[in-house]
C-alpha cells in the first residue's frame, strides 16, 4: 500500500472536480496510486479500519484457498519465519575471522 497518495492527504476533497482543495496542486487522475505532489500532507483521518478488516478477511480467505494459512500442526517451539530471516540477515554482517 502506498502512503503518498491523494486519498491519504489532508487536501483530498472528492466533492471538488479536481479532488483537491489546494488551488495550485497539479491534477492527479489516480487518487489511489502513488504520486509526487509537493502539497501532500498526511491526514490522520485517512485510515479506514472497516476497510482494513475487509482486506484482512480477504487475505485469510486467499491464504486458505492456496494453502498458505496458519497450520495447526506447526511446532510452537520452532522459530518463526521472521526470526529465521532476521538471523540470516544478521549473519551477513558478522565479522568473519
Amino acid at each position: 500500500m502506498h502512503l503518498h497518495v491523494c486519498r491519504m492527504c489532508t487536501h483530498f476533497a472528492p466533492r471538488l472536480p479536481t479532488g483537491c482543495d489546494e488551488q495550485d496542486a497539479p491534477e492527479v487522475r489516480e487518487k489511489t496510486s502513488a504520486n509526487f505532489c509537493d502539497y501532500f500532507k498526511p491526514s490522520a483521518t485517512a485510515f479506514d479500519a472497516a476497510q482494513s478488516g475487509v482486506e484482512k478477511r480477504a487475505r485469510v480467505e486467499l491464504d486458505a484457498l492456496f494453502g498458505k494459512g496458519p497450520s495447526s500442526d506447526k511446532d510452537p517451539a520452532a522459530p518463526s519465519a521472521a526470526d529465521v530471516a532476521r538471523a540470516q540477515a544478521e549473519s551477513l554482517f558478522k565479522k568473519r575471522s
